[in-house]
């Protein structure tokens, strides 16, 4: 057989037979999308969440952080459990893992309790989101990689889109317990579906366990996420604040080069050698904390700037919510027939127009005009996602993939975490800058603009780089 035989050969070939892949990925994806679904439920209910439990917004705001910090601290470990454990097992006992924090959350009578919920079901996402880019890779052919991504992509920037407008009409008719209640039937149907459709697709080896890396992992990025969360309220010239942060970055470089060096990394590093994927991931991760940013900070706008009621809310962000699925689901099939750059550039120079909009918005404006600004970010957004997503993987070999995948949910949600962080310093910075009392409508707007200004910046950063895409590269 000639090479060019042979090549295309392998483009219709996928590396695992599975007679009906789709039907394998649903229980998976249905997982996936609770697990998204959760990052930003909660976010339309925080303001009545603080009142109801008598807390602040710096620490209400351990409610989404702490889920993503602990997805963050899951993942890294992801790679090393699909080499312990099938492909089904582990899906198994995260949905299980998921129930479990669900119904702890609803019936949690206290923040404190409300909170170990929440960290509990961080520990399903960690594992299932990046077996579903793995799972994905092994299954479909090469030729069909793109559109298997768009269905991931619609997922991962569906889900956290819609998790505020389902969550404002479940808080119009019943109480915030009930977003919690309403995962469990979603979460069951998905183990049923794992269990009966779901192979097991990745090699059992059961490595040597390095204790010292996982510790390190898990003190590293938790630090991490901690110290630029204390910011919101210490402060970021909080030697507190600043003397976490300098101890995560040290244990994290440590851990980056135990990985590097190690003939048995549990991730594996190298794959930034290729500079396709170093590429694709740095985008990701940036359009990740500009959706997070920008889902956490515009709920509360709704309410607090506009004066918009809770039910209200979810239903003016669902126009955007909607653009945002029709987008994911297509852009994998864009990939496959534009390419990446043209895709991303364009992407992340919608989402710049959406956020600038947003920045010129009063508590007098229209509400078109903001329903507007929000379904541009949700056009930009998911149009850059799965592009990239499919890009950086691209450049990486089969037995690399897993480490891809991994490597680019954990920083996804690392910058999560920040996101939510950073935004909430920046809403207090704006709110204590403006010259209205600062518990006025028009001083929280002040506070958003400044909370915006971080996924802008994150904007112009990704629209730049890229042009670095050569769709013309191959494997490197």
């Amino acid at each position: 057989m000639s090479e060019s035989s042979e090549k295309k050969s392998a483009e219709y070939q996928a590396a695992v037979t599975v007679k009906r892949p789709m039907l394998a990925m649903i229980g998976l994806l249905i997982g996936g999308f609770v697990g998204m679904l959760s990052e930003t439920s909660l976010n339309i209910a925080l303001p009545s969440l603080m009142a109801k439990l008598n807390v602040n917004v710096s620490t209400i705001q351990w409610l989404v952080t702490s889920y993503m910090l602990v997805i963050g601290i899951v993942l890294p470990l992801s790679s090393l459990l699909t080499k312990w454990f099938t492909t089904r097992q582990l899906v198994l006992f995260a949905l299980a893992d998921f129930i479990v924090g669900a119904i702890i959350s609803a019936l949690a009578p206290s923040f404190a309790i409300l909170l170990i919920g929440r960290m509990i079901q961080g520990i399903a996402p960690g594992i299932i989101l990046p077996l579903m880019y793995t799972v994905a890779t092994l299954i479909f052919p090469p030729y069909r990689l793109g559109t298997a991504m768009g269905m991931i992509g619609l997922v991962i920037m569906f889900a956290p889109a819609i998790g505020p407008t389902l969550s404002g009409i479940i808080l119009g008719a019943l109480s915030w317990h009930w977003i919690f209640w309403t995962f469990v039937p979603f979460l069951l149907i998905a183990a049923f579906l794992a269990y009966k459709y779901l192979p097991n697709v990745t090699k059992i080896t059961k490595p040597k366990v390095d204790i010292l890396s996982i510790a390190l992992s898990t003190i590293g990025f938790g630090s991490l996420v901690t110290g630029v969360s204390l910011a919101s309220s210490h402060g970021w010239n909080s030697p507190l604040v600043l003397g976490i942060l300098v101890f995560a970055l040290l244990v994290l470089a440590a851990y980056i080069y135990r990985q590097l060096h190690s003939t048995n990394p549990i991730l594996n590093f190298h794959v930034f050698e290729k500079p396709n994927f170093r590429i694709g991931a740095i985008l990701i991760i940036l359009d990740f904390g500009i959706i997070i940013s920008s889902m956490y900070l515009l709920p509360m706008f709704w309410q607090n700037g506009l004066d918009i009621a809770v039910a209200l809310t979810g239903i003016v962000m669902l126009p955007g919510g909607i653009v945002n699925a029709i987008v994911s689901a297509i852009s994998g099939r864009l990939f496959d027939r534009l390419g990446a750059r043209l895709l991303a550039a364009s992407g992340f120079l919608i989402v710049i127009v959406g956020i600038v909009m947003l920045l010129f918005a009063t508590p007098t404006s229209a509400m078109w005009y903001v329903i507007l600004a929000h379904i541009i970010i949700m056009i930009g957004a998911p149009l850059a996602m799965s592009p990239a997503q499919t890009f950086g993987l691209n450049a990486l070999d089969v037995h690399s993939t897993g480490d891809g995948s991994t490597i680019m949910n954990t920083f996804q949600q690392m910058m999560g975490a920040v996101a939510t962080a950073v935004a909430t310093s920046l809403l207090a910075v704006g709110q204590h800058a403006s010259s209205a009392p600062e518990s006025s409508r028009t001083a929280f707007t002040n506070g958003v603009h400044y909370g915006l200004i971080f996924p802008l910046v994150l904007a112009v950063i990704a629209f730049l780089i890229s042009f670095k895409i050569n769709d013309k590269s191959e494997g490197k």
